[in-house]
């Protein structure tokens, strides 16, 4: 009986078996190819999912005695359904996912699982900003468009009152952005050298600020600071009581002084207080980031203390003053409930974000509104740009 040897002719070569990394090959045809029947449960699961979301949600807005008039019942088949529609959401894009081909079912993947989070952010951000554009070169009504279609714009730059809300918001990014990161780095850098259970204990209380609503924080410094009571009357504020008490003055309305912009830089204060906790954990993150052999190489090089801060420190976190920086400006470039308590923009003290929102809902001028907030918008884009490309560039950096 003859048998087949498997071993290969003399002289010739033996072809090598390809390497899969030490993971064994799929087999089968549905591993490799489309598979529709799945592909359609898929899509067609994904579509039921968003169509049933969409009009329970809507049905909570126009229809609201199918739920009793109850915001409860509303609020638990509220969070009931949001968390069920997004799991299921999840699983047929999944299903969809696995039934493509396999060539294209990892390339996919990552983009198809973001897509809804891209399409709620288009939703919720870039729509609404589109609309107010559109909206900007309507009337006050937002009927028709204005003739000329720029007639709010130049309404606004013909008016003193939005080049003195203008001047104030340029006030505030000149002055706020640059004293809390300021503040922030020396309060990091103090901590820093403290023990670890005070440095704990120092942040936390430095930190707590930033736990308080802008609203509530306007309240106690106006009840606690800045408060007025007239000639004769105790002053409980802690600025009319040291005038009174220690400089023999007479009480003042500190918020309605504009001399200088004082009612301007007092309301600044407000917002430096609140956003030095911030500033002052990011950083001191930093600073503990710093490697140690660096400054250990300047002090054996004859550094001082200042000099290793400004020469070794400094440049090392400067990426995250950048940031914070940033950050802050932004935020300062929408003030408005530190204003809208304190003063509602009296005696010069009005900025951009308080201007739209007296345009808005006390004038009734949707179009001017509007075009305010496309101002707003137009000036922070280019600090929107700096950001991203700085943060790309300390990307490439590391």
């Amino acid at each position: 009986m003859s048998t087949t040897s498997s071993t290969p002719p003399v002289g010739e070569e033996v072809p090598e078996a390809p390497d899969t990394g030490g993971v064994p090959e799929a087999v089968g045809p549905a591993d490799a190819g489309l598979q529709p029947v799945k592909l359609l449960i898929g899509v067609v699961g994904i579509a039921v999912t968003i169509w049933l979301m969409l009009n329970l949600f809507l049905a909570f807005a126009y229809y609201p005695q199918w739920f009793f008039d109850s915001k409860i019942l509303m609020g638990v088949l509220g969070l009931v359904v949001g968390v069920g529609g997004a799991a299921g959401l999840f699983w047929f894009l999944n299903m969809t996912i696995e039934a493509l081909p396999r060539r294209l079912e990892h390339g996919v993947m990552p983009y198809a699982f973001l897509l809804p989070g891209f399409s709620l952010i288009g939703l919720m951000l870039l729509f609404p900003t589109l609309q107010t554009i559109h909206y900007s070169f309507a009337n006050r009504t937002s009927t028709a468009y204005v003739d000329p279609i720029w007639a709010n714009f130049a309404s606004l730059f013909r008016s003193s009152d939005f080049w003195s809300a203008m001047f104030n918001n340029l006030l505030w990014i000149a002055i706020v952005p640059a004293i809390t990161v300021a503040l922030g780095v020396v309060v990091a850098v103090l901590a820093d050298k403290l023990s670890a259970g005070s440095e704990k204990w120092s942040k936390s209380f430095i930190f707590m600020p930033m736990a308080i609503s802008f609203v509530a924080a306007s309240a106690i410094w106006l009840t606690t600071v800045y408060g007025y009571n007239p000639p004769g009357s105790p002053q409980t504020a802690a600025l009319n009581a040291i005038w009174v008490n220690w400089f023999g003055g007479e009480p003042q309305s500190w918020l309605d002084i504009d001399t200088a912009r004082l009612n301007s830089l007092l309301l600044m204060v407000i917002l430096i207080w609140l956003q030095t906790g911030f500033a002052m954990v990011l950083l001191s993150s930093a600073i503990k980031g710093v490697p140690e052999d660096t400054i250990e190489a300047a002090r054996i090089d004859g550094a001082s203390e200042w000099q290793i801060f400004w020469q070794v420190v400094i440049p090392q976190i400067w990426g995250t003053i950048v940031t914070v920086f940033i950050t802050v400006l932004i935020l300062v470039m929408k003030v408005f409930d530190i204003v809208y308590v304190l003063t509602n923009g009296r005696n010069d003290t009005d900025v951009i974000a308080n201007m739209f929102f007296r345009e808005m809902f006390t004038n009734r001028d949707a179009g001017r509104a509007t075009a305010l907030i496309v101002v707003l918008l137009v000036a922070i884009i280019p600090i929107l740009i700096y950001q991203v490309r700085d943060f790309r560039k300390q990307e490439a950096m590391r």
